[in-house]
């Protein structure tokens, strides 16, 4: 798969990139994709939720009344769950939701939904962003350039900098991550994906290292 690499402008550079077509031209799996977003979301629940039970409420140990005579009902103490104020039958308690998934599907998740942004060609190469300071101003209009303003979109890096990241870390529907850290979830949910020209080449190295 052929791309322009665009200036910060929008514009063309003259220079083209070739995307593997391993990873950007495959057959897509929804299946997978589904897994490894549900893993993703269900990673995210903090699962803190917790009640009382009757052994954790306030209230007397002491039992109501004795057993039998009364032409009452059996009784415990004031905690038993059927009384206000007792405990929780059968509640919450913390747990966690994540899930294993084997390594070879998270990897063809991640191919599957790089594939379906290459075919709705989302996929944008933008040659090296390099902010000497925070620059919210600038990459304002690096996304007019771009026309992705008020668009949902990533941008993927080859490694951390920090300029980069507080110059757009302000702007609404706009993420970034690194290549090594992008994952299937971060993928399906931009509109559009922009591979910065390190990050791009990235997999053109990859791809070389497997022929090899």
């Amino acid at each position: 798969m052929q791309v322009d690499v665009l200036n910060i402008k929008g514009a063309k550079t003259g220079r083209t990139l070739e995307l593997p077509a391993d990873i950007f031209e495959t057959e897509p799996n929804d299946h997978v994709i589904y897994l490894a977003v549900k893993q993703y979301l269900a990673a995210q629940r903090q699962g803190t939720h917790k009640v009382k039970t009757r052994m954790e409420v306030k209230g007397s140990s002491k039992k109501l009344h004795k057993q039998k005579g009364t032409g009452g009902s059996r009784k415990g103490n004031i905690r038993n769950p059927l009384y206000k104020g007792g405990g929780t039958i059968f509640g919450p308690k913390p747990r966690g939701y994540d899930f294993k998934l084997n390594r070879k599907v998270k990897d063809l998740a991640k191919i599957s939904a790089l594939s379906y942004k290459a075919k709705a060609n989302s996929i944008l190469v933008v040659e090296d962003l390099q902010f000497k300071a925070p620059r919210t101003r600038e990459m304002v209009t690096l996304l007019g350039g771009l026309k992705l303003t008020g668009k949902k979109a990533l941008f993927v890096i080859p490694e951390y900098d920090d300029n980069l990241h507080l110059s757009l870390r302000n702007i609404p529907n706009l993420e970034s991550s690194l290549l090594a850290d992008v994952n299937t979830y971060d993928i399906v949910n931009a509109e559009v994906l922009v591979l910065t020209e390190s990050a791009a080449k990235m997999f053109e190295a990859e791809e070389e290292e497997v022929k090899a």
